[in-house]
C-alpha cells in the first residue's frame, strides 16, 4: 500500500496531523496507532482518569517504568503514556496550559528559529474552541476548552488558602499573567450533545475526519521500523497481530510517538548514536548522537491528607456510593463530579522574589493520589502536588534491545543536577504553609507520610515519594547544532522525507503542562508540511 504521508503514532500530535493533512483531498494519509479508537467510556468520562493512569491493569496505557533513579533512593519511577487514538490526551487530567510566553522565546534562542512566542501564538489560537472570549483565546478551533463548571468547594478553598500565603488569585493561567492561583481550564466539551465529556485530540480533530476517503487509520498496529532508499525515508514496516508488512510513503514519514517511543523508533530504524545502534546489532543509516538525549521531565512531590468532610473523593463505601450516583448524573446531564478533571485547582508561583517568572507549579487534586493511584486508600482526601517547572536535570532514552516489542530504557535522571532539589524543597514548604491556612481547616485531616519538619526530613520524603507529573520532552530536539535531531522545520537532520512532530522536539521543557503545546506543534507542523 502506498500513501503520500505515513504518520507513526495517533496521539495528540498524530491525531492533529492526520486530520489537518487529510483536509486536502488530493493527498492520502495513513495513521498508525498501536492502541484502540479512544472512544470508550473510560476515555469519555473525565473522572475515570483514575482508572487509567495507574496502569493496573494497563487500560489505554503503555505503563512504562524508568531505570532505577539514584536521586530517588534507587526507585524505579512510573511513566504512564496514552495508548489509543488521542494518546496521552485520552488519559490525562485535561488541563489546558500553554506555559509562559518566554519559554518559546527560549526555544528560538536555543536554535528553534520561528518558534518564539509571537510565531507560536497563532497556532495555539487556531487549535482552540475556547469558551472564553478575548484576543488570547481562539474560538473557532476544534479543541474545545472551557472553564470547569462544577468544581468542588475545597478547590475554591484552595485558591483562598493560596492567597493566605501571598499568592493572589488569577482568573486565567493563559492570560496576560501566569502568576497566581486559580482553577484550571480543561479540554472538555462544553457545548452540544457531548457536554461534560473529555475532548481528547482524537475526539476534537481525528474522529470527525474518519470518513474521509483519503484517510486510512490503522489501530492495534505497531510501527516497527522505518525503511529507507539511501537517505530518504521510503516507508514503514508495521505489525498487526501476527502479520507484518511494509507500507510505502511517496512524500514523507512522520514520527509522532512521543518523547519515549519516537527516539526508540528512530534508533530501531538505524537513526541515532552509532555506538549504541551497533551494540544492538542495528545497521546505521544516519549517525545522530542526539537521538534519545536531552530528556526533561517535571518531577512532582505530593502531599496528601485525609478529608474531614465527605465532599472529596474516597474509595470507602460512602464515597463509592457518591461516585455511583455521580456517574448516573453525568450520563444524563454531563454535569457533576464525573465531569471533574480531579486536578481542579492550581497555581504558578516563584520560589524566590528574584525569579523572573514562575518556576513552581501546584496541582490541587480532590482525592488522595499515592504512587499514581497504584496504592489505593479508602479515605476521602485531597492532594497538593508541586513541581519545578524548568529542571536542570537531563536524562536519556535508550534501546533495551533491537526488539520493537520491548519497552525503551527511560532514565529521566531526576535530581541529578544539584540545583533542582533546593527549588523543589522551597516549593514543598510553600505547599505545607498553604495547607496550614484556615481556609482548608474544615477539610484537613491526617497527613500521609508526614516528616519531622526538618530540611533533612523533607529531603528524605522527596527522595522517597517524588515522581513524574507526566511531562517528558526533548529527546528529538529541534535546533541547529550537532546534537539537534531535527531542524526548525522538524525534519530529521541529514535525511530526506522524515520528520518528528511531537513533544520530543521541544528543546526545553515549558513552564506548564505539555499537552496544549504538543497540539500547537502539530498545528504548525501540518501547515509547514502542506506548504511543502
Amino acid at each position: 500500500m502506498d500513501f503520500d504521508y505515513i504518520i507513526c503514532g495517533g496521539g495528540s500530535a498524530g491525531s492533529v496531523l492526520a486530520a489537518r493533512l487529510s483536509e486536502n483531498p488530493a493527498v492520502s494519509v495513513c495513521l498508525i496507532e498501536a492502541g484502540g479508537m479512544g472512544r470508550d467510556i473510560l476515555v469519555r468520562a473525565p473522572a475515570l482518569v483514575a482508572a487509567m493512569v495507574s496502569g493496573r491493569p494497563p487500560l489505554h496505557n503503555w505503563a512504562y517504568a524508568t531505570t532505577p533513579q539514584p536521586g530517588l533512593n534507587g526507585r524505579r519511577g512510573f511513566q504512564p503514556r496514552g495508548k489509543a487514538l488521542g494518546g496521552s490526551s485520552a488519559i490525562n487530567a485535561m488541563l489546558y496550559l500553554r506555559g509562559h510566553p518566554s519559554d518559546y522565546d527560549d526555544w528560538a534562542n536555543a536554535g528553534a528559529t520561528g518558534w518564539d512566542w509571537a510565531n507560536v501564538l497563532p497556532w495555539f489560537l487556531k487549535s482552540e474552541g475556547n469558551a472564553r472570549p478575548g484576543p488570547l483565546h481562539g474560538q473557532d478551533g476544534p479543541l474545545q476548552v472551557g472553564d470547569q463548571l462544577y468544581p468542588r468547594p475545597i478547590s475554591r478553598a484552595f485558591v483562598q488558602a493560596m492567597a493566605a500565603v501571598q499568592v493572589p488569585e488569577t482568573p486565567d493561567f493563559n492570560g496576560e499573567t501566569q502568576d497566581g492561583a486559580g482553577l484550571y481550564q480543561v479540554t472538555q466539551f462544553h457545548t452540544g450533545p457531548r457536554k461534560g465529556e473529555r475532548c481528547s485530540a482524537a475526539a476534537a480533530c481525528l474522529h470527525p475526519a474518519l470518513q474521509r476517503p483519503n484517510l486510512t487509520v490503522l489501530t492495534r498496529t505497531r510501527a516497527e521500523k522505518i525503511t529507507f532508499d539511501g537517505l530518504r525515508a521510503s516507508g514503514v514496516i508495521i505489525r498487526r497481530g501476527l502479520t507484518r508488512r511494509t507500507i510505502r510513503a511517496r512524500r514523507e514519514v512522520i514520527v509522532a510517538q512521543g518523547a519515549f517511543s519516537s527516539p526508540q523508533l528512530l534508533m530501531l530504524s538505524g537513526v541515532g548514536p552509532t555506538g549504541h545502534l551497533r551494540d544492538h546489532g542495528i545497521g546505521v543509516v544516519q549517525d545522530l548522537p542526539g537521538v534519545g538525549q536531552n530528556l526533561q521531565d517535571h518531577l512532582d512531590f505530593t502531599i496528601s491528607h485525609h478529608s474531614l468532610r465527605p465532599d472529596t473523593v474516597g474509595l470507602n463505601p460512602r464515597g463509592l456510593l457518591r461516585l455511583g450516583k455521580a456517574a448516573l448524573h453525568w450520563r444524563k446531564t454531563g454535569e457533576g463530579l464525573f465531569a471533574s478533571p480531579m486536578a481542579e485547582g492550581g497555581a504558578f508561583l516563584r520560589s524566590a522574589p528574584d525569579q523572573p517568572r514562575p518556576d513552581l507549579q501546584i496541582h490541587f487534586v480532590v482525592g488522595i493520589v499515592d504512587q499514581h493511584m497504584r496504592r489505593l486508600h479508602l479515605a476521602d482526601g485531597f492532594s497538593a502536588h508541586v513541581c519545578v517547572l524548568r529542571p536542570k536535570s537531563r536524562g536519556q532514552v535508550l534501546l533495551a534491545s533491537a526488539n520493537p516489542s520491548d519497552a525503551p530504557q527511560i532514565d529521566p535522571a531526576f535530581l541529578s543536577h544539584p540545583d533542582d532539589l533546593p527549588v523543589l524543597m522551597r516549593g514543598a514548604r510553600l505547599v505545607e504553609a498553604m495547607l496550614d491556612a484556615p481556609d482548608l481547616a474544615p477539610w484537613k485531616g491526617r497527613r500521609l507520610y508526614p516528616h519531622d519538619g526538618s530540611d533533612a526530613g523533607l529531603e528524605a520524603a522527596i527522595r522517597a515519594h517524588a515522581d513524574t507529573i507526566y511531562h517528558p520532552v526533548g529527546t528529538c530536539r529541534m535546533g541547529q547544532d550537532d546534537l539537534a535531531v531535527t531542524d526548525p522545520q522538524l525534519r530529521v537532520r541529514g535525511l530526506q522525507g522524515l520528520r518528528v512532530v511531537d513533544a520530543s522536539v521541544m528543546p526545553l521543557l515549558i513552564g506548564g503542562n505539555t499537552n496544549a503545546p504538543t497540539i500547537m506543534i502539530a498545528e504548525k507542523a501540518a501547515a509547514m508540511i502542506a506548504a511543502g
